[in-house]
């Protein structure tokens, strides 16, 4: 029997059951399941994990010649966990013979739900909310609302498509920024393609759902966030680095924005003298965005499919990341 193990996931009530019921899931496609919690994450210890398996399942931290040359003899496949794979060096894998893919779309509802989550929260202050009745105050701050209003979304894929559905009730008009998006599909769905300052220009909230690239990092920089009406907010549940930390720090801080979400960093954990911390217009999450029951386990039954077909010899399509590299059924 075939091995995989997943490298996924701390400890819980929850992720433990899910974990028993992935083995179950793995079983019936002919892989024995073994779970190896990483915490905290080491090389040494993911190589040790992975030794002797013929699968994997990864998270977000980085992986490149180092651990692909020590597990090559027997891992043919690492399945990466979401969408983002910026962390896993695509060439070091190739050379070492490694098929790399991702759980594309598995935990798109989740994230999307995030986005709606924060850009609301950020639009009624419920951060300062919050801070206002701990300490005991109790101020009515004038926050705004999104309906009829004007929604911006960088990257139109598989979750911000889920975020212009779930903001369709809000009868909002819809920008998108997505270079490779047709115009046809944006007329299907109902939405206007823009340029990036347009977008910035004209939105009331603007989420970001593009993957990092060289040519992304900073997307949301100072000269952008300046576009932005004083009445707006902006989140990003994709990649660190899409957003730069410091001009949006000073933004919020001068009030020149409504409000802000941000699920992930630069670096994370983020530092405790981030210029981010202690601001009372900003949401904070520790890379949560795709933490919900349903979505870990879409993920882990996605990731268990990948595996088992490619060991299989079957062809993976665009889930295979590295397509130069034959299949080794």
């Amino acid at each position: 029997m075939k091995k995989i193990v997943n490298l996924y996931g701390l400890p819980s009530e929850i992720v433990t059951a899910q974990n028993k019921r992935a083995a179950d899931y793995a079983a019936a496609k002919g892989l024995e399941y073994v779970w190896v919690p990483m915490d905290p994450f080491t090389n040494e210890k993911a190589i040790a994990a992975l030794k002797g398996a013929d699968a994997g399942i990864i998270d977000v931290e980085p992986y490149n010649r180092e651990i692909f040359r020590e597990i090559n003899d027997t891992v043919k496949i690492l399945v990466r966990y979401g969408v983002g794979f910026d962390a896993v060096n695509l060439k070091d894998a190739t050379e070492a013979g490694i098929a790399i893919s991702r759980t594309t779309a598995a935990n798109a509802q989740a994230v999307a739900e995030m986005a709606l989550t924060m850009i609301m929260g950020a639009k009624r202050f419920m951060y300062h909310n919050r801070e206002l009745v701990n300490s005991g105050k109790w101020q009515r701050l004038i926050g705004s609302e999104m309906f009829g209003k004007t929604l911006g979304i960088l990257g139109f894929g598989a979750i911000g498509s889920r975020v212009a559905k779930l903001f369709s009730g809000f009868d909002c008009e819809v920008l998108v920024y997505d270079p490779f998006l047709p115009a046809d599909v944006a007329k299907t769905a109902n939405v206007k393609l823009v340029g990036l300052d347009e977008l910035f220009r004209e939105s009331d909230a603007i989420t970001v759902h593009v993957p990092y690239t060289k040519e992304n990092h900073h997307i949301v920089n100072a000269e952008r966030i300046a576009m932005m009406k004083e009445t707006a907010v902006i989140v990003c549940t994709a990649r660190g680095n899409l957003v730069d930390e410091e001009a949006l720090a000073a933004a919020l801080r001068e009030h020149r924005i409504l409000g802000a979400g941000l699920d992930v960093f630069a670096q994370e954990p983020l530092p405790l003298n981030s210029p981010l911390i202690g601001l009372d217009n900003i949401i904070l999450s520790p890379h949560n965005s795709a933490q919900t029951r349903e979505a870990l386990w879409n993920m882990y039954a996605k990731a268990i499919d990948l595996a088992a077909a490619y060991l299989n010899g079957e062809d993976l399509g665009r889930d295979l990341l590295n397509p130069d590299l034959k299949q080794k059924g």
